[in-house]
């Protein structure tokens, strides 16, 4: 064999093994993985000895804010801790009816929890509280409307209303930052966690209106508010069989 062929063959050999290894590392940050979960004891000593990114993710799994989530005893963690929130979402990484949208959102009632699309691909994720049985968030599809980083509830004036994307503007039905006790209680707006509601309002589309106000002339972002809560029943979040597979999202909402 001559030397230039052998070096050809080392060559070939070399680059088959840089694409196994490439085939064969973890996924990226932003692709989302399976994991597995278990119930575990917590107190708020436990919590306090929690670094920031396990308690920001705590939040998320168990669908409560830090306050909330001290007065638990039992918590859903997972089997591998990393800083990628998307690895941990129960909804789909890609929406086919989003796909041909720049930008649409999915609010899951049943699992509490929303997800943000961008042309189909899922970019963010959060836990919500929406409302409570004599004040349920209507399921249907709709747009956000207008934005305010701040406002007075309409329900009690004593309630501030942080970082504030309406998309039901006939009821004042919006998104927004407020406590998260892990379970449905709003009037029938869409509590999110501060972080989450500071991002959507950041990244989600107002509609644009005509000179006179008057008319819608494009759309905002679409919220596609799906299923109902049942409240017979204990937050299924906290079954384990819960977590052993992705949330369907529908082809049409």
């Amino acid at each position: 064999m001559t030397r230039h062929r052998r070096d050809v063959l080392t060559l070939l050999a070399l680059t088959l093994l840089d694409r196994v290894a490439a085939q064969t590392q973890a996924p990226s940050a932003s692709a989302p993985t399976e994991h597995s979960y278990q119930l575990e004891p917590y107190s708020a000593e436990r919590q306090r000895r929690l670094a920031e990114p396990e308690l920001a993710l705590l939040e998320k799994l168990n669908r409560r804010d830090r306050a909330h989530l001290s007065r638990l005893t039992e918590v859903v963690v997972p089997d591998v801790w990393t800083d990628a929130e998307l690895a941990y979402s129960l909804l789909p990484d890609h929406w086919s009816w989003a796909a041909t949208r720049p930008k649409a959102l999915a609010v899951h009632q049943p699992m509490q929890v929303f997800g943000a699309y961008e042309s189909g691909r899922l970019v963010q994720w959060g836990p919500v509280s929406t409302g409570r049985a004599e004040t349920p968030t209507p399921s249907g599809l709709f747009h956000l409307t207008w934005k305010a980083k701040s406002r007075r509830s309409t329900d009690n004036a004593e309630w501030i209303l942080n970082w504030y994307f309406n998309f039901i503007n006939s009821r004042g039905v919006s998104f927004h930052e407020f406590e998260l006790p892990g379970r449905p209680a709003s009037h029938a707006c869409v509590r999110l966690l501060q972080r989450d509601a500071q991002w959507l309002y950041g990244w989600g589309e107002q509609w644009q209106l005509s000179a006179d106000q008057r008319e819608v002339v494009t759309p905002g972002t679409p919220v596609a508010i799906l299923g109902v809560y049942d409240f017979r029943r204990p937050a299924p979040w906290l079954s384990l069989d819960a977590w052993s597979g992705r949330i369907v999202l529908p082809d049409v909402p």
